[in-house]
């Protein structure tokens, strides 16, 4: 018989990406199987394995997609097939998760297993709405309560009267039983004045607090039409929110922020903006994939030594020129005496990464920078090699011959359309959760123009924010308006450009 595999019952915390644990990210990297809840977020499944198998059991406004007895059975079956399965609850799995009820079938099945726990909601919401739980100038007792459960119903095993003798309560699920919650605080003597808070889509840049007092928040939540997943806050601790509110307070906090560079490049880029409260949109619109053909850059490799300078435009370039060179020649020694340039830092650090010193990075990151960089140079008669994406423009090599220069330019990589669903990015537009489209080099213009269609009406209210003039322009004939463009040609320099637009 079989050897049956894991399972993993993981807390994916509330729904910040950032929130996940350590462990967890390190289970879901080497799981077969990941069965998820609708609370966890796509950033948290993209530490997924690439052959993993995605399995969605999640319930949305209690609406069940599979019942928790097929989820049950569905944890067995895939881990009696030798898998290993990372259950992924959003919070904590062992509070109002029913992870223990997993976890007991399981244990029935003899299934082995696991629990990881996550960060709560209970705990991590109010956090982000400025309030802290416990404060000893205002409470010394903290319960957790679920919201689900009918307060009016006669088997109910919430002690009201208890209950409302704690000073500050914290209420999961329970907005659509939020006037019968305050009824029963109050009926068992909470002041209808104690202050409350609301917090919908807690840690996200969707975030949402509505505070006001016990005996108003019914009226108040209906009216605003405040709708679910959100966590219900009871106590004078809520007074401190108007001082110690931070997340709401971020910059860029609630915009949506279209990311189009590749998603294996948009790390550090998707990472600034979220610090910055961001809502940050992944809508990758090129894919960079290896030449058709390694014919130019193998022969400019076996001939690596006639070369005095190697220019590096793009991280991508280094990455593929150093992959093949290491294929073909196996000794990093052989680059002894040629000299690098990169067109910027990012560029650099990649090339550092070989533990490569890079000799050159002009003072302006552009193609026109590098020239001008080697126009105070003797060149004359020197061999350059540009290792760079197959479609690129003119401006380096001719601008080194001009100077006298030899230039081989070798085709290193390719992008070619992501084919991502621009019907998708269409309707955020319409929808207004768009507020900033960027492009980081002309591909990503013209492929996203090609996705969305070029009879595509980008709304007025969406900004463009570009890097350099070269994406500028292609961007201008895509007849696009340039709304934001910064002054150092980087990333980070794109996000304060972006920040001080806003």
């Amino acid at each position: 018989m079989k050897k049956p595999g894991k399972v993993y019952i993981i807390g994916a915390g509330p729904g910040d990406p950032d929130l996940i644990t350590v462990k967890g990210v390190e289970c879901l990297r080497r799981a077969d199987v990941v069965v998820h809840d609708y609370l966890v977020g796509r950033e948290i499944l993209r530490h997924a394995g690439t052959n993993a198998r995605l399995i969605y059991v999640g319930k949305i406004g209690g609406h069940h997609n599979i019942s928790q007895e097929n989820l049950n059975r569905i944890l067995v079956e895939e881990a009696l097939k030798g898998n290993t399965v990372a259950r992924l609850k959003g919070g904590d799995p062992f509070i109002f998760g029913r992870g223990g009820e997993e976890a007991e079938f399981l244990q029935k099945a003899g299934v082995p297993f696991e629990v990881v726990p996550g960060v709560t909601s209970a705990i991590s919401v109010p956090a982000y709405a400025g309030i802290p739980l416990t404060h000893r100038e205002f409470t010394s007792t903290l319960a957790f309560v679920t919201g689900h459960e009918d307060p009016d119903k006669a088997e109910s095993r919430i002690d009201w009267k208890k209950i409302s003798t704690i000073e500050t309560i914290v209420f999961l699920m329970g907005v659509r039983n939020l006037s019968r919650i305050a009824s029963n605080l109050m009926e068992n003597g909470r002041s209808p004045d104690t202050p409350v808070a609301l917090i919908r889509w807690g840690t996200t840049p969707d975030q949402e607090t509505l505070t006001g007092k016990l005996g108003g928040i019914a009226a108040l939540a209906k009216e605003r039409e405040f709708s679910p997943p959100a966590v219900f806050v009871v106590g004078d601790v809520v007074g401190l929110r108007e001082s110690l509110g931070w997340f709401e307070k971020k910059p860029l906090f609630g915009k949506g922020i279209v990311i189009t560079r590749p998603e294996g490049q948009s790390k550090e880029f998707a990472a600034l903006l979220r610090d910055e409260g961001a809502r940050v949109i992944a809508f990758p619109t090129i894919s960079i994939v290896p030449p058709e053909d390694y014919g130019d850059l193998d022969r400019v490799i076996e001939n690596i030594e006639k070369y005095h300078w190697i220019i590096f435009t793009s991280a991508n370039g280094v990455r593929f020129f150093f992959e093949r060179f290491c294929k073909l020649r196996n000794d990093i020694r052989d680059l002894k005496g040629i000299k690098i340039c990169t067109i910027g830092p990012a560029t650099r650090d990649r090339v550092e990464e070989y533990n490569i010193r890079v000799d050159m990075v002009p003072e302006e990151h552009i193609s026109d920078g590098v020239v001008a960089a080697f126009r105070g140079m003797d060149v004359a008669g020197k061999n350059f090699l540009l290792p760079r994406a197959e479609i690129a423009g003119d401006i380096i090599p001719d601008g080194l011959s001009e100077l006298g220069a030899n230039v081989d330019v070798a085709t290193a990589y390719r992008t070619v359309n992501s084919n991502e669903d621009g019907e998708t990015i269409k309707e955020l537009m319409d929808s207004g959760k768009i507020d900033v489209i960027t492009f980081t080099s002309p591909s990503t213009v013209t492929n996203f123009m090609d996705i969305i269609g070029n009879e595509t009406t980008i709304p007025n209210h969406i900004k463009i924010a570009c890097i350099g003039p070269v994406t500028e322009n292609a961007c201008r004939r895509a007849g696009l308006g340039i709304d934001i463009m910064q002054g150092p040609y980087s990333i980070p320099g794109l996000v304060k450009a972006i920040k001080t637009a806003l």
